[in-house]
């Protein structure tokens, strides 16, 4: 007898399971037709959405369900970066890891313990290179209005950017509320990518930062940031609950053309990269980066 399973419906009205998801190979090795010539093939990957594009021409790479609305984990973290930078908040300031700043959600762990003292400029450091929840839940309680008005002002920044099928629940991509599409978030990593502190701290390797009287290693969350190859990264965040899956998006340059790529939803700890790398075999195959067919799962369009 199949054991059913327990789902919950977002704010846009769309149905997520709760429960972890398995045996997704066979859902997510689907096709999707790129730039690439009419003789090579169809690019596999392995991600269930996913959106690259050339940022210098504007021109879409590889598309492939990038208009589903799904939950999209610590992605999340980019627009609460996002946000506090656009606020020019002292980044000297002495923030404190409270009570409300620990997951009851979901009870993932953190290092950062209650009464933790931290700079806003070391917790925006380590939202976004280690993905930290409490870094980032801080970040929110300490703005002008507290954590409403903040969480406000992501939605608000969202529908700025033209993100019209995103929203935000939390700062920390904790809730399957928080969702987005793969095309949508290519604007984020767009609007993130024009914040130098943004990228410096997402492509940080690692900080040894002084927590009560410990020093505490973090290290970066991407393993392409930490020695993943000759990858130029100038920007990267990575995400997962059970919901989303595993979720990257990075903005690389690869053959002097600055390259956004988002994958949502990949189901192993190295999908998500090998996907990245499928679609760098394929872009230093070419020698000029100019489309030719783009195609979603629905079919395909010149």
């Amino acid at each position: 007898m199949r054991r059913a399973q327990a789902r919950k419906k977002s704010a846009r009205g769309r149905v997520y399971s709760t429960t972890p998801r398995r045996y997704a190979a066979v859902r997510n090795a689907q096709p999707a037709r790129t730039f690439m010539e009419a003789n090579a093939g169809s690019l596999m990957l392995m991600s269930h959405a996913a959106f690259v594009v050339d940022q210098d021409s504007g021109e879409t790479l590889v598309t492939k369900n990038s208009d589903i609305e799904m939950p999209i984990a610590s992605l999340t973290k980019l627009m609460t970066a996002l946000v506090v930078v656009e606020a020019k908040l002292p980044m000297d300031e002495i923030l404190e890891i409270g009570n409300e700043d620990v997951d009851r959600e979901k009870n993932t762990h953190s290092r950062l313990t209650v009464g933790t003292e931290l700079t806003r400029s070391q917790m925006l450091l380590l939202a976004l290179m280690s993905s930290e929840n409490r870094a980032a839940m801080s970040l929110s309680r300490h703005y002008p209005g507290g954590r409403t008005a903040f969480i406000a002002k992501m939605n608000a920044k969202a529908k700025a950017l033209g993100m019209v099928s995103s929203h935000f629940a939390d700062p920390a991509g904790l809730s399957s509320q928080s969702v987005s599409t793969a095309r949508d978030l290519h604007r984020l990593v767009s609007a993130a990518d024009a914040q130098p502190l943004i990228r410096e701290y997402s492509t940080h390797e690692e900080s040894n930062v002084q927590v009560g009287r410990r020093t505490l290693k973090f290290i970066n969350s991407n393993r392409l940031v930490r020695g993943g190859g000759d990858w130029d990264i100038g920007l990267q965040k990575t995400g997962f609950t059970n919901e989303a899956g595993r979720c990257l998006v990075m903005q690389v340059t690869l053959q002097g053309r600055r390259i956004a790529m988002v994958f949502l939803d990949s189901f192993g700890q190295l999908t998500r990269y090998a996907d990245a790398m499928r679609v760098r075999q394929q872009l230093e195959r070419r020698v000029n980066m100019q489309p030719r067919l783009i195609t979603t799962s629905a079919g395909i369009s010149p």
